[in-house]
């Protein structure tokens, strides 16, 4: 297969995974990141893996003169947007930062394209553009809002992608918003390697397990829930990946955008991640049960229905293997991709 993908945020964490699925499934492609949240050590790791040489670019999705360079040098058929600044709690502190990142660099990104004709994207969406659904499952046609900076920057890149649609029906897009990516590339060799203090679940339960933490916080145990704590839909990052290499091929096959879910249609509890990873690690994860944190809620997960039908594409793994393969992920790299060999 000759066609060239360009992935944006390449070395982080969902975008390393689907380098590694569109490698194994012959594209060419063409990874950018500034490194500000990610390593270049992904790039051997990548290798490892695949045993092809990732072309790797350093640099800002907001750089308008090194997109046109990378456009001009290179016939890439389309984008996966990966690209942005992802804490919530952190969008919150520094508003004007996911601001500027996230929008000024889609933005950026979608001009450069223009200018060169290329106007296939798969953009990175996400379930925080749902704000707080009151019932679950959640479709693609639920009411949209958002909660935070974060959130915000997801809505309001739709919105800007949408806009481009109607200006130019020229344009290709999809739109995959995520529910809670999990898990670990079955190698061990990659997977999601927090900054400090981690911001998802199983990566903090992962610590834990490997003895870098000494105790889970549960932030609630009297939600209306089966056991008290509160209910997400989980789904293993390798199934993510693979659920935009479907997005990719529908887009080229039927030539027209959609929006879809890309979650597994079942929640789990936050102790029902524990025991599960409990098994999966042979660890004890002590935790405590401490007060709600404003604006959670008790339970949301997907309506993966519409992205069957569609694209073809279920999430394939469940819980357990969520867990073991984040295990051997924090087992084989104690220190994320700072880890020795």
């Amino acid at each position: 297969m000759n066609e060239t993908i360009l992935l944006t945020g390449a070395t982080g964490y969902i975008a390393s995974h689907t380098w590694v699925e569109l490698l194994d499934a012959g594209y060419q492609v063409i990874g950018l990141d500034n490194l500000c949240n990610s390593s270049a050590a992904v790039l051997a790791r990548i290798e490892q893996i695949t045993a092809k040489t990732p072309k790797f670019v350093q640099g800002d999705v907001r750089d308008r003169r090194l997109l046109d360079d990378l456009f001009a040098s290179t016939r890439i058929s389309a984008v996966i947007h990966f690209a942005a600044l992802k804490s919530v709690g952190e969008s919150v502190q520094k508003p004007l930062a996911y601001y500027d990142n996230n929008m000024g660099g889609l933005v950026t990104l979608c001009a450069a394209m223009a200018h060169a004709n290329v106007r296939q994207l798969v953009f990175s969406s996400s379930a925080t553009v749902y704000g707080n659904p009151h019932t679950v499952p959640i479709t693609e046609s639920f009411p949209l809002s958002a909660t935070n900076p974060y959130g915000q920057t997801k809505l309001m890149g739709e919105q800007v992608l949408r806009d481009l649609e109607v200006s130019n029906d020229a344009w290709r897009i999809a739109y995959l918003r995520y529910f809670n990516p999990v898990g670990a590339h079955h190698s061990g060799l990659i997977g999601e390697d927090p900054r400090g203090i981690p911001n998802n679940l199983m990566p903090y339960v992962a610590q834990v397990a490997g003895g870098r933490r000494e105790q889970l916080s549960v932030f609630g145990g009297d939600w209306p829930t089966p056991d008290g704590t509160g209910v997400r839909d989980y789904i293993h990052v390798v199934d993510l990946a693979r659920g935009h290499l479907s997005a990719l091929d529908v887009l080229r096959r039927d030539g027209r955008g959609f929006t879809v879910n890309l979650g597994t249609g079942r929640g789990y509890s936050v102790l029902e991640v524990v025991a599960a990873y409990q098994r999966a690690s042979g660890r004890p994860i002590p935790y405590e049960i401490v007060a709600r944190r404003p604006g959670d809620i008790a339970a949301c997960y997907a309506d993966p229905s519409l992205a069957a039908s569609l694209l073809g594409w279920r999430a394939q793994y469940g819980i357990e293997r969520m867990c073991e393969d984040s295990w051997r992920w924090q087992s084989m790299n104690p220190d994320g991709f700072q880890t020795r060999g």
